[in-house]
């Protein structure tokens, strides 16, 4: 149904297990690593641009999928932005609520409020 769309596999499994699996993974250790080295949301965007094109790649090597069409680019990229920002939210709340517990407290998993 969304083969075509969303991906160029012939099974839904593959884009699964190399998009949302393996790349989701890696986008969510990708947010960990820039949230923990303090670095800001524009390197984490440039970070996960990059980790599109290496997606891109193993759908390539491994089922002879396209290696540069946008319209699959984009959609992998989205996917693992939506991983990678997820990954930085939740290392950043707890960095922020963890060193700056007189300041901030939890407020979600992926937010943080002052302290009243």
């Amino acid at each position: 149904m969304l083969q075509g769309i969303l991906h160029e596999e012939p099974s839904i499994l593959q884009f699964f297990f190399i998009t949302i699996l393996m790349g989701g993974w890696t986008a969510w250790r990708t947010g960990r690593s820039v949230a923990e080295s303090w670095q800001g949301m524009q390197t984490l965007v440039i970070y996960t641009l990059l980790l599109g094109v290496a997606i891109r790649f193993i759908h390539h090597a491994l089922f002879n999928g396209t290696m540069l069409t946008a319209q699959y680019y984009v959609v992998d990229t989205a996917i693992l932005l939506l991983f990678s920002v997820a990954g930085f939210r939740f290392y950043r709340t707890k960095q922020m609520t963890n060193n700056y517990y007189w300041l901030y407290e939890k407020a979600s998993p992926f937010s943080w409020k002052s302290r009243s």
